[in-house]
């Protein structure tokens, strides 16, 4: 992106890859169809030790800018939920068109190029052969390692002075440990829920793997959990208060494990009755025992014991300090000529096209400056 951009304005650019092809990761994404942005894009749903920091880029390179490129390229699209927008054909498609758009910029690209010392010397900035007055740094954090991914942004940022804040797995699922293998042997049931980390939530889908939790509700809060935290998950988020109490006045033969299931997947309905000890009907329950039994279910606590890591991870928490770099044109405060944009950078989104958003607009941004 930010390459076309650049080129596009007149500036000769090169584009380095060390892959033997551009773009694996946007292949894989989206299930293939690459969610590639997000109607409702906007600064909050980002997380940063700024969280100011990506309001410039956001702003000036809006999710209906790239919609506008897209349809352009003449690439059919359709908005699945949430306001997540995927390719109705390949995310090829979002690759080609990026390629075209750097040919229209007389972009010249080298893949599989291995990256040694990068020097910076009287102003321009030296890569082997080839010297610029400029250096992007747009080679991503290290999720999805199996796809070429590494922690060279980092290496190379602090290479030249700039901070980093530390980088972990995000957007990943939760493992469990031990004491809580019997949610583990749910391996396979979802169930909408309404997730929470901290002071964020979610209601989306829940997954029960068989080391953890998954799902793009739990996916969410990964990216605020922080190792010896718990989540919390409400596995009925529209119920009103009270609805046990009244459950059993309206229905006093009926069970819990009937009422859950009539909600939740049979099997989960069963092991959440079991591990409340409301077997029987609810008229023979007191309110109290009910009511405990709703608080519990509307905030069932986990403490997930770590991640599935960057392997699983569909991005990077932290990365260079934003700091260190200006909100308007990505680059460096103290290194002239060297701009960071992308996931490389302190800035991460939530689940469903944020990622890709802030890719395209921070690209965008510093090609502007270029």
């Amino acid at each position: 992106m930010c390459a076309a951009v650049a080129g596009q304005r007149g500036r000769r650019v090169l584009l380095i890859d060390h892959a033997d092809r551009v773009g694996k990761k946007i292949l894989i994404s989206g299930g293939g169809r690459c969610n590639f942005t997000n109607l409702h894009t906007a600064p909050d749903r980002y997380l940063s030790q700024n969280p100011h920091f990506a309001k410039s880029a956001l702003r000036r390179y809006t999710a209906q800018d790239f919609l506008d490129l897209v349809e352009r390229h003449r690439i059919a699209w359709h908005e699945k939920t949430l306001g997540q927008l995927f390719c109705d054909g390949s995310a090829r498609q979002i690759v080609d068109m990026l390629l075209d758009e750097c040919d229209a910029g007389q972009v010249t690209i080298q893949t599989g190029r291995q990256i040694g010392e990068v020097a910076h010397a009287d102003g321009r900035y030296r890569i082997g052969e080839d010297t610029a007055p400029a250096l992007v740094i747009a080679t991503g954090g290290p999720s999805i390692p199996k796809m070429g991914s590494t922690g060279f942004a980092y290496d190379l940022a602090r290479r030249f002075g700039l901070k980093v804040v530390e980088p972990r797995p995000a957007l990943v699922p939760l493992t469990l440990p031990a004491d809580q293998a019997l949610f583990r042997e749910l391996s396979g049931v979802a169930a909408p829920v309404r997730a929470r980390a901290g002071k964020a939530s979610f209601d989306e889908a829940a997954l029960f793997t068989h080391r953890g939790l998954s799902g793009p509700a739990i996916l969410q809060v990964s990216s605020y959990w922080r190792h010896g935290e718990s989540i919390a998950i409400d596995f009925l988020p529209h119920a009103a208060t009270g609805w046990l109490a009244a459950a059993k006045r309206s229905h006093p033969r009926t069970t819990l494990r009937k009422l859950l299931s009539d909600t939740l997947p049979g099997r989960l309905a069963e092991t959440l009755a079991e591990q409340l000890a409301l077997p029987g009907e609810l008229a023979n329950a007191t309110d109290r025992k009910l009511a405990e039994a709703e608080q519990r279910l509307a905030a069932w606590p986990f403490l997930p014991n770590g991640t599935e890591g960057y392997a699983k991870a569909e991005v990077t928490v932290g990365g260079i300090s934003t700091a260190d770099l200006s909100s308007q044109t990505m680059e460096a405060r103290k290194v002239p000529g060297l701009y960071a944009i992308g996931e490389a950078v302190d800035v991460t989104g939530w689940l469903g096209g944020y990622n890709f958003q802030w890719a395209w607009a921070s690209g965008w941004a510093a090609a502007q400056a270029l």
